[in-house]
């Protein structure tokens, strides 16, 4: 299963990722990124990996 990566120092909070996957991002009441996942299903993957890519600092990234 797939497994999420965020680099909390890099995020800026522009929220892009929100967009895309409100179910698995969220921005703290600091302007951070939060996982609301660490791993998701293969069948969610395409959609997560676009949310990742939206962001504009490269902060988050989708493993295997």
């Amino acid at each position: 299963m797939p497994r999420l990566v965020a680099d909390v120092e890099a995020c800026q909070g522009y929220g892009n990722c929100i967009t895309g996957a409100s179910d698995v991002f969220d921005i703290d009441d600091d302007g951070v990124v939060v996982l609301l996942k660490e791993k998701v299903p293969e069948s969610d993957r395409a959609r997560v990996e676009e949310a990742a890519r939206s962001c504009p600092v490269s902060a988050l990234s989708v493993e295997d």
